[in-house]
């Protein structure tokens, strides 16, 4: 891999600028939270390592939460209010449900406090004061159209599988899902929820939480309903080993077609052992310490986030990465994504 190609995919796809930000003079008296869906995610877990290395560059003091399993929005609300009351400087947050803790961040914001959401967009997207993040729909899309270019004139008589992530369908979920169907070329209904494709292609849906044992149930009774499926879309990389065990235990891991989203370790050697076919490699090293700057900027002056284009969202890249490539879809090997994977 060139340094260049390197310095790209760690960069992010889109130029990326704080408005009237001169790197402010930390100090003792900064404080920031971050709140993740869970501590047990590798995807979570390396952007708690990547603010807590950025926090303690500067010299302010992080302080970190985490919900039980994906979707556990009281822990998290719990979290802000300890926030707040803490006085913290400000709050980087990926959140379990994008609308029902509207209410508790507006609480936070009102109080004074920077709100950055990192990975999953809030709705509507300016509860948060910005966003820094892949662009989800775009990672699915990636996805989407290698796995259409990998069948080719087999894509009329497919049988998909979409294993989700939980019945509340936050945007991270929705985006993944309705970008692989637009890339795959199904058209989508309503690009904010999952399931309203009139496509008889697709076998069902079913939720995971984003774990390997969700994802290997769900796969499970998806193939109950139809043993043929052979096109698996995963909304993350542990889900996918979860629906390869279960594919694996019914004799069928030659038959199905593995995508998925995330770019850690594992799930990069998945794709080098052809367990997944082909994933979209994210960046939570880079989300993590662009939070830090926003909050260390904002302490020091006001200063709000606000990229190139003045949008409050900040797009941290995504790269697809597989060892068989199609032409037209730019991509990297799992060899080059061993060398930028996280976990």
């Amino acid at each position: 891999m060139t340094n260049t190609l390197k310095t790209l995919l760690l960069s992010g796809a889109a130029a990326v600028a704080f408005t009237g930000m001169a790197q402010a003079q930390a100090t003792g008296d900064i404080t920031a939270c971050l709140i993740t869906k869970t501590d047990t995610n590798p995807f979570f877990v390396k952007m708690r390592e990547g603010a807590t290395e950025a926090a303690q560059a500067a010299g302010i003091t992080l302080q970190t939460y985490a919900g039980t399993i994906d979707g556990d929005v009281e822990s998290q609300v719990a979290a802000v209010e300890t926030c707040i009351a803490a006085g913290a400087s400000g709050i980087l947050i990926t959140p379990s449900d994008s609308r029902a803790l509207e209410p508790v961040i507006n609480q936070a914001r009102e109080a004074g406090l920077l709100v950055i959401a990192l990975d999953t967009p809030f709705e509507p997207t300016d509860t948060a004061d910005a966003t820094f993040a892949t662009d989800n729909f775009e990672a699915g899309r990636l996805i989407g159209a290698w796995a259409a270019a990998t069948l080719g004139d087999a894509t009329a008589d497919a049988r998909i599988a979409t294993l989700d992530l939980n019945p509340s369908q936050v945007s991270v979920d929705y985006l993944r899902n309705q970008g692989f169907m637009t890339g795959f070329g199904i058209e989508v209904n309503d690009p904010t929820r999952i399931g309203d494709e009139d496509d008889a292609r697709i076998v069902g849906s079913d939720v995971t939480n984003g774990n390997e044992e969700g994802g290997r149930t769900a796969m499970e009774n998806l193939l109950q309903i139809d043993n043929g499926i052979n096109v698996v879309y995963t909304i993350n990389e542990p889900a996918a080993a979860g629906a390869y065990e279960a594919l694996n235990a019914f004799g069928l891991a030659d038959q199905a077609l593995i995508v998925s989203v995330d770019g850690g370790c594992p799930g990069v050697q998945d794709v080098a052992d052809g367990i997944i076919g082909a994933t979209s490699m994210q960046f939570p090293l880079r989300m993590a310490a662009l939070g830090i700057e926003a909050i260390i900027a904002h302490a020091a002056d006001g200063t709000l986030p606000a990229n190139t284009e003045g949008l409050d969202f900040f797009n941290t890249g995504v790269m697809l990465v597989t060892d068989a490539p199609v032409d037209g879809i730019e991509s990297i090997t799992s060899a080059e994504a061993l060398e930028l994977c996280w976990g």
